[in-house]
């Protein structure tokens, strides 16, 4: 049975994925200016997976990102200011300016980190899964991946060994359609990424990610399995990317106009906001004023990490290994 989100809670979902997409539209901006080190791989368009999926997680309960990674730091509600200092490699990020954007992390929020290593995010939700259950604490770990990964045999190593042992993860393959710039028509031997829970003995399910209402409910689904202690679930959300894999990608691998069709067709912002409007009765200005808190608040994060001064060469030496 689906749960009745209360208008507080719709509210706060549109503001996450409002404020993932101005994040991320900043960011495109940005980079094309130069001052921003290394690689950037942007979320926009795949808001309501992010949101959907950490709506029904706690500080306490973990997540394991890619390198696509920027929506769910937020979503699991890392600091935009540090993400942003992060980004632009500066001393007051998450990181200290040592990460970048693929390697965001913040273990107060349980936030483990982005990936730069394909499919490298399963196992290590594995070893926080298995904490939680030998602690007792009631606490989920959720690995992202994208169709890439779904093939890398870290990823079937790790669904097999929750399935083993039976522990609390959730599984979650954004589906994009293109692992770099190869389609997963091409590259994925399913149809549908859900169908190989079967072959580990766990609950599979494909849903619309441009959908909230979708994702949140799987997700709750798989939540409650996993505190139950019944073990991992499989949820592929299959949606799409506005941007390129990386930042200056041409993606010349795409049909003509099929960005501009998604966003006039799919988006799910537009979507979701349609849906707060008409069918749970939330004025129009509720939508406007967030939409200004959050232009507001990505203007800062942007003039407080071009303030922000850069790392030391001392700061090399910190933070490399942990001393017990």
């Amino acid at each position: 049975m689906s749960v009745a989100l209360s208008v507080e809670d719709l509210l706060e979902a549109y503001r996450t994925m409002r404020t993932i997409r101005e994040f991320e539209d900043r960011l495109h901006v940005e980079f094309a200016k130069g001052g921003i080190p290394g690689f950037v791989h942007l979320y926009a368009g795949e808001e309501a997976s992010a949101t959907g999926v950490c709506m029904n997680l706690n500080d306490h309960d973990h997540i394991a990102s890619n390198h696509r990674g920027h929506g769910h730091s937020i979503a699991k509600g890392v600091d935009v200011h540090g993400m942003m200092a992060e980004i632009f490699g500066k001393r007051t990020g998450t990181c200290r300016g040592k990460g970048g954007s693929m390697h965001i992390a913040d273990f107060d929020r349980g936030m483990m980190g982005a990936n730069g290593i394909v499919g490298g995010g399963p196992p290590l939700v594995c070893g926080a899964a298995l904490a939680h259950k030998l602690r007792g604490t009631g606490g989920v770990a959720v690995a992202f991946f994208g169709d890439g990964a779904s093939n890398q045999g870290t990823t079937f190593e790790s669904m097999n060994l929750a399935s083993v042992w039976k522990l609390p993860v959730v599984f979650v393959a954004e589906n994009n359609g293109y692992a770099e710039a190869t389609a997963s028509k091409f590259s994925v031997a399913c149809g549908d990424i859900a169908t190989r829970a079967a072959a580990f003995g766990m609950p599979g399910v494909t849903v619309d990610g441009h959908d909230f209402f979708a994702v949140f409910e799987a997700m709750r689904i798989a939540t409650e399995r996993a505190r139950r202690g019944d073990g991992p679930s499989l949820i592929e959300c299959k949606l799409d990317r506005y941007y390129g894999h990386f930042e200056g990608d041409n993606q010349n691998y795409r049909g003509p106009d099929e960005v501009k069709n998604l966003r006039a067709n799919k988006d799910c912002l537009q979507r979701f906001a349609k849906a707060l409007t008409g069918d749970h009765g939330i004025a129009a200005e509720s939508l406007a004023a967030i939409d200004r808190d959050v232009l507001a608040l990505i203007e800062d994060a942007v003039a407080q990490a071009l303030a922000a001064p850069n790392p030391e060469p001392a700061d090399l030496l910190t933070d490399v290994y942990i001393k017990y």
